[in-house]
């Protein structure tokens, strides 16, 4: 029995979108489109906010943040499933899996206390304009920052650690395109009871809990936006929230419908359209959400356009 605990699988198989090559060939490319157009879009976010002065607020500090956390996200599954698309080739070892593993649990993590922190900064800015700067200085913006990457990643060690104590000795192919945690465990042989209750205790707190504030947040800013007189100061102060609303609404959304419905009612088709949308979409949606939506964004946009085509010109 000693030895029996003691063997562990070398090798994980991701099953992925099992399919001919041709089809397979297929959604490489349409993840390699998207994939590309995330790194862009975020990437085109970070460097208009690092040379526009005009962006040097706590609300694009954090939209910083977010745009840098969506390219680590997504650059932690993507660039592996086009390997594995192109060359049919599925396997992956067992250390690269909890890699991958402790990186996605850390990134989104961070992500849910991300757009928390962000959805408290639009409460101070809409609920308590004249005290705004004051009470989000750059200190305290550093501060909530590195509070929720470290809220990230010590949720994901305490998870990790956990998983990889389990005895892996039985199977070793996964039906997903990533070692997701809830397949992950269950490759295993052991008891996972407690696995599965720490998995809840950290959603409640990495997910619930940030939603709450999220709808707390969103509650008093809707009511102060309600008792401002005029229609234009109305507008003017729903639209500093309306793309991080919109972002919101599509992370926290999906997500909660993904790991909230009953398990048994689940699929593993639907369990991996559910993580396209909330890990390979919304990263991809979030640059452009707040580049539609925002004026200030568009605005630096179309000065960085302008100066460059200027200097092309030149």
């Amino acid at each position: 029995m000693g030895q029996h605990n003691q063997t562990r699988i070398i090798e994980v198989v991701l099953l992925g979108f099992s399919g001919e090559q041709s089809i397979n060939l297929c959604i490489f490319a349409v993840f390699l489109f998207v994939y590309l157009i995330t790194i862009a879009g975020n990437t085109l976010i970070i460097i208009i906010i690092l040379i526009d002065p005009r962006l040097n607020t706590p609300m694009y500090f954090f939209l910083f943040n977010l745009s840098f956390l969506d390219i680590c996200y997504t650059t932690s599954m993507v660039p592996q499933l086009l390997i594995h698309l192109w060359t049919n080739h599925k396997t992956i070892s067992f250390n690269c899996c909890m890699t991958q593993l402790y990186i996605a649990l850390s990134l989104a993590g961070t992500e849910f206390l991300l757009l928390a922190a962000m959805a408290y900064d639009r409460y101070v800015a809409v609920c308590h304009p004249l005290h705004y700067m004051v009470i989000m200085n750059r200190r305290k913006c550093i501060q909530i920052a590195l509070a929720t990457w470290m809220g990230g990643f010590l949720n994901a060690v305490v998870q990790t650690v956990i998983t990889m104590n389990l005895h892996f000795n039985c199977f070793n192919s996964i039906n997903h395109f990533t070692c997701e945690i809830l397949v992950v465990i269950k490759l295993a042989c052991s008891f996972t009871f407690i696995n599965h209750i720490i998995f809840l205790v950290a959603g409640v707190i990495m997910l619930m809990i940030p939603f709450i504030v999220v709808m707390l947040s969103y509650m008093y800013i809707i009511s102060a936006i309600l008792h401002i007189r005029s229609s234009e100061g109305r507008k003017r102060a729903f639209s500093t929230c309306s793309s991080h609303l919109t972002v919101v609404s599509l992370c926290f959304g999906t997500v909660i419908f993904a790991y909230g419905r009953p398990r048994a009612n689940t699929s593993p088709n639907q369990d991996k359209i559910l993580t396209v949308i909330y890990s390979v979409l919304t990263p991809m949606l979030n640059p452009i959400i707040y580049s539609l939506r925002n004026k200030e964004v568009k605005r630096a946009l179309s000065n960085v356009v302008r100066k460059a085509f200027f200097l092309k010109k030149k």
